[in-house]
């Protein structure tokens, strides 16, 4: 991984920071009942995704990497399946919806790439 001392040089976390903070920004306008509901799991999935990114890289082996690289993919469709349901619900309008899932899918393939070079 050449000048990757650390997870925090990886894009790939960069942008999943990048994603949590939207999905805060966005979440805060939701109704007051979602707070513990739909906000919560949404927020929870798209900080699984930088996390589990970090904690592959520190891990020894590249099949753990692996599998915590796997799992930040499944926090993608998680939050991806969220993002849709409320956009049925009408907390975000198609504009939001369209920009994040696009975000998710950047990530998506960043992770999938990262995987192959292992």
């Amino acid at each position: 991984m050449g000048s990757i001392k650390s997870f925090r040089d990886l894009k790939i976390w960069k942008e999943g920071i990048e994603l949590v903070k939207k999905i805060y920004l966005l979440t805060k306008e939701f109704p007051k009942e979602e707070q513990y509901g739909l906000s919560s799991q949404m927020r929870r999935a798209s900080v699984s995704i930088p996390s589990n990114v970090a904690e592959g890289f520190r891990r020894k082996y590249n099949k753990e990497y692996k599998q915590f690289l796997n799992i930040a993919l499944g926090s993608c469709a998680e939050l991806e399946t969220q993002i849709v349901i409320a956009q049925e619900l009408k907390y975000i309008k198609d504009g939001q919806a369209k920009d994040i899932i696009e975000l998710i899918y950047y990530i998506c393939r960043m992770i999938v790439s990262l995987k192959k070079k292992l």
